[in-house]
């Protein structure tokens, strides 16, 4: 496998937009197109509270870091996990300045409640997988904490889980270097989308969304 040059990574939370919705990710990934509604306000408000950089605190037989900056050369992926959990284990790697073995465990703090669809789900996968290439470790456990539920919700990750996870990011890529925007699939999830006032369904394949907004500005 060749490794991705650092300027060729996407965002690593990229992939939880490209599971809800290919167009989405698309119009907001290589369009640059955004629009903010009460969930992403919503959404925004609970990372505040758990992304307090380079705090770290101890807890008994566990390091708590909030924001911690993850990547891998593999995956060609960047960004921030809001909680890893570095627990105490024999199987785990030494941390400077810490006495013993840790685990790591992503902790990814959402919104709502959890979602039927694997979106949330490929995004946590990918920060465990960065971690386990940064820290050279074999992971299998990551957490939600779900705002509306006000409780976390353990994920088991398996071996298909990480390699559907490098298909979707293989196909990520694949649509960046080309700049392409699939289209629309409409379904019951457009309801809730954040772009729903920008998406325009109904354009023929090979026009881009910001094409045609600047063909009617300059009608």
């Amino acid at each position: 496998m060749t490794d991705y040059k650092e300027e060729d990574f996407l965002q690593l939370s990229g992939i939880q937009h490209f599971r809800f919705c290919r167009r989405q990710w698309a119009l907001i990934h290589i369009e640059q197109q955004w629009e903010e509604n009460v969930r992403t306000v919503e959404g925004g408000y609970v990372h505040e509270i758990a992304d307090q950089p380079f705090l770290r605190e101890k807890r008994g037989d566990r390091l708590i870091v909030r924001a911690l900056p993850v990547h891998s050369r593999q995956l060609g992926i960047s960004g921030v996990c809001d909680v890893v959990e570095f627990i105490q284990n024999d199987r785990g790697v030494p941390l400077t300045g810490e006495k013993g073995h840790f685990l790591p465990v992503p902790v990814e703090y959402k919104r709502g409640k959890p979602k039927r669809d694997e979106s949330d789900r490929s995004q946590l996968i990918a920060q465990l997988m960065c971690l386990e290439e940064m820290l050279a470790c074999e992971l299998s456990v990551g957490y939600f904490f779900y705002n509306e539920i006000k409780h976390r919700v353990e994920v088991q990750v398996t071996e298909e889980d990480k390699e559907r996870t490098r298909a979707a990011l293989r196909e990520m890529h694949q649509y960046y270097d080309r700049r392409y925007t699939p289209k629309a699939s409409t379904g019951p999830h457009c309801k809730s989308c954040s772009l729903n006032q920008l998406c325009l369904p109904n354009l023929p394949e090979r026009r881009t969304v910001a094409s045609y907004l600047e063909s009617r500005l300059s009608e």
